[in-house]
């Protein structure tokens, strides 16, 4: 094979003999000190070994691996941060979810994200004792979206009849992929009294970490 620009024909043969060897794209390059790109253009003619292609099928996916590994790694370390929330700290994150999406006015707040909207809504339950008489449950969805799918996917996130939900507001445009099941509006009726104290919590914390 001839010498392909800087890459010497010495070095072209070692990652040719380590991919038959079964060597992956990433160890052959960490190996001879050559770009993953230059590495592959020298080996997509290499067979590899028999006797080393279960090794190498074994290999395949490794990143995927790597990052469960690392996901797993993060929630073990989650849980041991966390462990069991108390009624303060529940109140705290409550707050702070409302700092940063909610309404300054009334007591609503609007997300796409489920979980956000399932710890909000089970927040005020659990940490305010909002029962769900005054919660009020409001769709916005965009007219290329499927209503009663959407309708039925946020009744599970905050356990609450579809039949009960306040309103589905549909708005123009298109963003099926990027909004699957829209944006979901909760608002507690008769919150004025919440909401001053929660906007209460947070001018505190504001104030704390303007002291450091």
């Amino acid at each position: 094979m001839a010498n392909n620009g800087k890459i010497s024909l010495e070095t072209v043969e070692r990652v040719r003999f380590l991919r038959r060897r079964g060597y992956s794209l990433p160890e052959i390059s960490n190996e001879v000190g050559v770009s993953k790109t230059s590495v592959l253009r020298f080996i997509k003619d290499v067979q590899i070994l028999p006797e080393y292609l279960s090794e190498w099928v074994g290999k395949r996916g490794g990143s995927k691996k790597i990052k469960l590994l690392k996901l797993k790694k993060a929630l073990n370390k989650g849980e041991s941060i966390v462990r069991r929330l108390t009624d303060k700290e529940q109140l705290l994150i409550l707050c702070a979810l409302y700092w940063a999406e909610g309404n300054k006015r009334d007591f609503i707040l609007t997300n796409t994200d489920p979980q956000l909207i399932k710890v909000f809504v089970n927040g005020l339950r659990r940490v305010l004792n909002v029962t769900d008489d005054r919660i009020r449950i409001s769709l916005r969805l965009y007219e290329d979206l499927d209503r009663e799918k959407s309708m039925a996917f946020w009744s599970k996130v905050v356990g609450i009849a579809k039949e009960k939900f306040l309103s589905i507001y549909i708005l123009p445009g298109k963003k099926k992929g990027k909004l699957e099941y829209g944006m979901c509006r909760v608002r507690v009726v008769k919150g004025g009294d919440l909401l001053k104290e929660v906007m209460g919590i947070n001018q505190i914390i504001a104030n704390r970490f303007a002291e450091i």
